[in-house]
């Protein structure tokens, strides 16, 4: 997902509810807190005593389970309530959905959003008695040290491997969005075919110390990916000429780049890769987000006319501080156009603009976003020489397929690229799950799997390249 998803337009989005009867919560609800593309487990626990509403939160990933949380509160549709932390007051601010519930949440200067599904978090799966080795290992880059796993076969030899990339923002090594593992589950899977696998956390996040992602680039990630082929050559375990390498949305745009700079790259997958400039990635998904979830065409108009803004001063070296009074004047001048129920809660316009104008520059201000945002994919795929599988979800509404796969295989093709394939997956969002509409607000309500013959399809065609120690 473009490292997953922007986090800009699940808080700048505004999206309509209809009005109904005022439920009760009094049960669990499961999913994670979504910081600037990093994803943070929780869960909470309603509860109904003498019509005194009171919750408590679940951080798995802290070791934290049973924490009051204080000024619960749901007045339908807006859901409330905040957690103290000695890292500041932790405000939650969300909507009822009926089976899901979502919103903004915010910690002294830090904003991002959250999404919550009835049911308990995912049961942390077992290690024991799997049918491959595991181990925990680390490799170096850029005075980072990289924490993984890799896991390989048990027969005794050479084994083809993959190095697993993820989409934009912080991910750990599993890609965990909402409970559901993507990479755990496709190296399960290529694991047991007879390929390894090495996934790693990426830069800042959980093993892995040193650098942030949004202090980083795609060409960063690209020599972390190279350092990781390295690290997977100097093992006995592993056939040196038989390593390649799958990439997730951003991942699918390092993956090229990686292997348009080294010959040691057997093959690359592209799940749901790009083949237009950042921008018009942005541009394109922030129409379709937007649309799938009942944005007026006139707040559409205006979030991309910011957009527009933001690029032309990135483009031109301009600081993001000169277009801050455009986005300012661009949010109170559709105003109007923000559903009358969102709008209700908006209690000084002035306000509300200058703090979404703020939050704005906050997310594009980072060099992470700015080298994205004008980086064009198109030349490294031209010089990709080695077999390349892409595979785009027809309900992808963060990297369409429409938008990228003529692009994509024009750019192989002019590289003289002779054994490329492009399969889209009907029905297939993002994250190349059966969707309905998908929009990434269904994203924590499907199930946590892939859709029918999706894993099969990426390893056969890669069995099809590589050889199997028997």
């Amino acid at each position: 997902m473009i490292k997953n998803t922007f986090s800009i337009l699940i808080t700048l989005v505004v999206i309509q509810t209809s009005a109904f009867a005022q439920p009760v919560l009094d049960s669990v609800w499961s999913g994670y807190i979504n910081i600037m593309g990093s994803k943070l487990g929780i869960a909470v626990h309603f509860k109904n005593e003498n019509n005194v509403l009171g919750a408590t939160i679940d951080i798995p990933e802290q070791s934290a389970n049973g924490i009051e949380l204080k000024k619960v509160s749901f007045n339908n549709p807006n859901v409330h309530f905040e957690l103290e932390s000695a890292l500041g007051q932790a405000i939650f601010a969300g909507t009822y959905y009926e089976d899901s519930i979502s919103g903004s949440f915010t910690q002294k200067n830090i904003s991002g959003t959250f999404v919550l599904a009835k049911g308990d978090l995912e049961p942390t799966e077992n290690t024991e008695n799997l049918p491959y080795r595991s181990e925990e290992v680390t490799f170096t880059n850029d005075g980072i040290k990289f924490a993984g796993t890799l896991t390989y076969p048990e027969a005794e030899g050479k084994h083809p491997a993959v190095v697993m990339i993820t989409g934009s923002g912080p991910q750990n090594r599993d890609e965990n969005i909402f409970g559901f593992k993507i990479f755990k589950i496709i190296a399960d899977h290529f694991t047991s075919k007879g390929i390894a696998v090495l996934r790693y956390d990426d830069r800042g996040v959980g093993g892995t110390k040193g650098k942030s992602v949004d202090e980083s680039t795609t060409e960063d990630f690209a020599r972390d990916v190279l350092a990781a082929v390295d690290y997977l050559k100097s093992r006995d375990i592993i056939n040196p000429a038989q390593i390649g390498l799958m990439g997730h949305s951003e991942g699918g745009i390092v993956a090229p780049l990686a292997a348009s700079n080294s010959p040691d790259i057997a093959f690359i997958v592209l799940m749901a890769g790009t083949a237009v400039s950042g921008y018009e990635i942005i541009v394109e998904q922030s129409k379709l987000i937007m649309s799938a979830d009942n944005a007026s065409k006139q707040e559409i108009e205006g979030y991309t006319k910011m957009l527009a803004a933001v690029y032309n001063a990135v483009k031109n070296n301009t600081p993001l501080e000169v277009v801050r009074v455009d986005i300012r004047n661009s949010i109170i001048e559709n105003f109007e156009n923000i559903p009358l129920k969102e709008r209700k809660g908006i209690k000084d316009k002035e306000k509300y603009a200058d703090e979404v104008a703020e939050k704005t520059i906050e997310e594009f201000n980072n060099t992470w976003m700015k080298y994205f945002l004008l980086y064009d994919p198109a030349p490294a795929l031209t010089k990709t020489k080695c077999p390349v599988l892409a595979l785009f979800g027809e309900k992808d509404l963060q990297v369409s397929a429409k938008q990228n796969k003529n692009p994509m295989a024009e750019a192989l093709k002019k590289g003289g690229n002779k054994d490329y394939k492009i399969v889209i997956f009907t029905n297939a969002n993002h994250l190349f799950q059966s969707a309905y509409t998908g929009s990434p607000n269904e994203y924590g309500s499907l199930p946590k799997e892939f859709v029918p013959g999706f894993l099969e399809t990426v390893s056969e065609w890669i069995l099809e390249r590589v050889t199997v120690v028997k």
